[in-house]
């Protein structure tokens, strides 16, 4: 609350200032665009959940707890990473309007800009996801638009205050730099950030596919300041890593979370907004789909949580703070959060919140730090 009270106070404050200046002979549209630009220059709260719980195939416990404490941070703006709905059927013909009410009414309504990113589990079923819900098309009109679309559908990009958002479709996968780059040079010249979305990572632990010289290397030849993605059910963050060359990136590294701009791209994995959570797969014993060292290297932090993730964001700073969900428990709810709970893997890798008491609290927190012009 005491954010929403400072902005409220400085609002107040910036009308009476806008009306004194047009009392005093200020012409009324060089008071409106004053007014939007000092509006746009204030910090601004991103809210960035993934993989949420909506559907019989979804962990809603852990969904309920999280839309809630999201709420709670009066954020400006939602950005959601995919994977909205787990429905239990194989091709489903048609999407339940009881799914839309509730992302309508959770994820929807209660935020007054937002963009939704689409999940596989939200376009229509195939023979590799059979059981994806097909509910896109009624998600889709739920969400705030892009500024400017890009060439294909489901991505394009939208300045929230001084961030530049641009969401990317991951299927399938094209190479954004012919759309994305300028736009993104038209964003820097004007001092914003850049944000990008995209469901599938392009640099995980959890299941690993190695995308160092497509999707991973793309991304990090753009140079945005932090990359999202939502798909693993987990939380990952990694330290901020330069583009590929000859198979190598580089990293930059910081204990205290601190890091400044330039120094390479923030690549954060956030699935943990009410799906079934999932081990790594280091965890789990899998060779094939465990990551190689540098990847492991490049890590800042892992967990397995339900969680969503803020930041404050203003000309100066990023800052970011990863918010752990521990769900209270509840006699009369026989759910467990984990994907697969019979597997014998999980009798030796813990939930984050196994020791710790129910509630909301800060897991970690970063900051980005804007660079002086030379």
């Amino acid at each position: 609350m005491k954010w929403f009270g400072i902005k409220i106070v400085f609002l107040l404050f910036l009308t009476l200032f806008v009306s004194y200046s047009i009392g005093e002979g200020a012409s009324s549209s060089k008071s409106s665009s004053g007014v939007k630009k000092v509006l746009a220059s204030l910090p601004k709260r991103i809210v960035i959940v993934g993989d949420t719980g909506t559907g019989e195939r979804a962990y809603s416990p852990g969904f309920r707890v999280v839309q809630k404490a999201m709420l709670e941070t009066n954020a400006d703006f939602l950005l959601h990473l995919g994977d909205f709905v787990y429905q239990p059927n194989f091709f489903p013909r048609s999407c339940p309007d009881r799914y839309i009410k509730e992302i309508k009414e959770t994820l929807s309504d209660p935020y007054p800009l937002k963009l939704f990113v689409a999940g596989d589990n939200d376009l229509p079923p195939k023979k590799s996801k059979p059981k994806a819900s097909g509910c896109w098309d009624k998600i889709d009109p739920l969400d705030s638009g892009f500024d400017t679309p890009g060439p294909r559908a489901l991505e394009g990009t939208r300045v929230v205050g001084n961030v530049l958002i641009g969401i990317i479709n991951n299927y399938p996968w094209q190479d954004p730099t012919p759309w994305l780059q300028p736009r993104i040079k038209e964003a820097r010249n004007k001092g914003l950030w850049v944000v990008l979305a995209v469901h599938e990572p392009a640099i995980t632990t959890t299941w690993y596919v190695d995308k160092r010289n497509t999707v991973f290397q793309q991304l990090n030849a753009l140079k945005p300041d932090i990359v999202l993605a939502g798909n693993q059910h987990s939380y990952e963050r990694f330290h901020p890593t330069g583009q590929v060359e000859q198979g190598t990136f580089k990293v930059t590294k910081s204990e205290s979370g601190k890091y400044n701009s330039g120094e390479g791209v923030m690549h954060i994995v956030s699935g943990g907004g009410g799906a079934y959570l999932r081990p790594f797969a280091d965890q789990q014993k899998n060779e094939k789909r465990s990551a190689p060292k540098d990847v492991l290297d490049a890590l800042a932090k892992r967990t397995i949580m339900n969680h969503f993730i803020t930041l404050d964001v203003s000309n100066e700073k990023i800052e970011g703070t990863t918010w752990r969900v521990c769900i209270p428990n509840d006699s009369n709810d026989k759910s467990n959060p984990r994907w697969k709970p019979s597997k014998k893997f999980w009798k030796s890798i813990p939930l984050e919140c196994d020791d710790k008491t129910s509630g909301v609290s800060v897991y970690e927190k970063f900051e980005i730090i804007k660079a002086p012009k030379p």
